[in-house]
C-alpha cells in the first residue's frame, strides 16, 4: 500500500521505470502495477530460500556470525544486476522502498540528481523492540541484529539526500542515529475510499501478514491470554484473522471452529466493516500500521496496544481504545461488544481522522516536499 501511493504519486509527474525484486515461483510483480504508471520495468529474481525452520536457522547463524541483519543480508549481492538496468539512463531522483536495499544508493548516485530512501521501519528499533518482548536465543538475537542494522543505518543514512518515515517518532530515531539527515514524514495512509456499508457482524478481526513477526507474536499472544476469557463470556463469538499468509496458523481454525483465516481477499476494508472490533494486540514492531488505517477507513472500533497504535495521530477513547495487557484488552473488547452506541463513536471517530490525516491526497504533499 506504501509503495503503491509513491508509485502512484510520481507517475502523475514523472516517466518511471520501476526495478522490482521476485521472490522464486511469484507472478510477475510489474504486472500487478496498475496500467500506465510504468514506462519502464526489470525484475530481478531472489535466489531460493527454504521458509523450513533449520534452514532459516542455519540462514541466521550465518547472518549472526557475519554481523549482517536479516533483511539486508536477504537483498544483497545484485549491485550488477542493477547497474546493467540503469545503464545509459539518467533519472531525476531513485526512490529506494525499504532500507534494505539502502546500499544500492552507490550504483544510483552516479545516475540520479536525487536519491531518496522510504524507511519504512527503523530496523535497529524494529529489532530491538522485538528483542524487548522475546526472551532466551531469539531476544538475544535479536539484539545482536540491532546492533549490525544500527551499523548499517550509520553508515547509509548519511548518503542520502532524504529519508522518509512513516511518523514523527521514527523521524527522531533517524536524527538521532544520522544527526544531519534530512527527514520528511510521509505517512502511511489509503486511497480515497467511500465508507463501506457495516454489517456488525458477532466477530472481531485481526488483520495481517502472518510470516511477519509481530503479527505472529500478536496472534499467538490474542489466542493465548485473551482469546479464551472472550470466548467464555461470549460463546456465539467468532474470532476472523484476515491473512493471505496463514503459515503456522493454520490448524487455529482446525481446533476451534469459532477461528476463520480468510485467505486473500480483493477488499479488506469491506470485510473489516463486517466485524464488530478490529484488534491489533501488537507487542513489538516499528512504523505504523496499515490495518489500523484499514480499520479507520471500514468505521470498524480498534482496540490496540500502545506498541500497535505507535506513531499515528490517535487519541484514546476517541480514535481507538488503547489496553496494553491481556486483562485490559479483554474488558476494552468486551465493552465495544456490549455497547453499540460506543462501538458507534469510535468508529466514526476513526473513520473521521484517517478522512482528515490518512489518505493518499493528504500524504502526498509530503512527497511534493521531498522532491523540492
Amino acid at each position: 500500500m506504501r509503495a503503491s501511493s509513491v508509485l502512484e504519486y510520481l507517475a502523475s509527474r514523472f516517466s518511471v521505470h520501476g526495478i522490482f525484486f521476485r521472490e522464486p515461483g511469484a507472478p510477475d510483480p510489474a504486472a500487478a502495477v496498475p496500467e500506465g504508471r510504468l514506462d519502464r520495468a526489470d525484475v530481478i529474481d531472489l535466489p531460493f530460500h527454504s521458509k523450513g525452520k533449520l534452514a532459516r536457522l542455519v540462514r541466521n547463524a550465518g547472518r549472526l556470525a557475519r554481523n549482517r541483519s536479516p533483511l539486508i543480508d536477504r537483498f544483497s549481492g545484485f549491485a550488477s544486476r542493477i547497474e546493467q538496468c540503469l545503464q545509459g539512463r539518467n533519472y531525476d531522483a531513485a526512490f529506494i522502498e525499504h532500507f534494505w536495499c539502502a546500499p544500492y544508493v552507490e550504483q544510483l548516485r552516479p545516475v540520479a540528481k536525487r536519491v531518496i530512501v522510504d524507511v519504512y521501519n527503523v530496523e535497529s528499533a524494529w529489532h530491538r523492540s522485538m528483542a524487548s518482548s522475546e526472551g532466551g536465543a531469539l531476544g538475544w538475537a535479536h539484539r545482536r541484529f540491532a546492533e549490525a542494522a544500527l551499523e548499517s543505518e550509520r553508515r547509509w543514512f548519511p548518503r542520502f539526500d532524504r529519508i522518509l518515515t512513516t511518523s514523527a517518532d521514527d523521524a527522531k530515531l533517524v536524527q538521532a542515529i544520522s544527526k544531519d539527515a534530512k527527514v520528511t514524514v510521509y505517512p502511511n495512509a489509503l486511497p480515497c475510499l467511500a465508507a463501506p456499508p457495516r454489517s456488525e457482524r458477532c466477530e472481531i478481526i485481526f488483520s495481517g501478514n502472518l510470516e511477519y513477526a509481530p503479527n505472529m507474536q500478536a496472534v499467538r499472544f490474542f489466542h493465548r491470554d485473551i482469546w479464551p476469557a472472550l470466548k467464555s463470556s461470549r460463546p456465539a463469538l467468532r474470532w476472523k484473522i484476515l491473512s493471505r499468509n496463514a503459515g503456522a496458523f493454520l490448524d487455529l481454525p482446525a481446533s476451534d471452529p469459532h477461528i476463520q483465516i480468510t485467505g486473500f481477499v480483493e477488499d479488506a476494508v469491506a470485510v473489516i466493516a463486517q466485524a464488530q472490533v478490529a484488534v491489533v494486540p501488537l507487542l513489538a514492531g516499528s512504523g505504523t500500521r496499515i490495518k489500523i488505517l484499514e480499520a479507520w477507513a471500514a468505521g470498524t472500533p480498534v482496540v490496540s496496544t500502545t506498541v500497535g497504535a505507535e506513531g499515528l495521530e490517535y487519541r484514546d477513547q476517541e480514535h481507538l481504545v488503547v489496553a496494553n495487557t491481556a486483562p485490559q484488552f479483554s474488558a476494552a473488547v468486551n465493552q465495544l461488544l456490549s455497547s453499540p452506541s460506543d462501538r458507534h463513536r469510535i468508529g466514526a471517530g476513526g473513520r473521521r481522522l484517517y478522512e482528515e490525516r490518512y489518505t493518499w491526497p493528504t500524504a502526498w504533499k509530503a512527497l511534493a516536499e521531498a522532491l523540492g
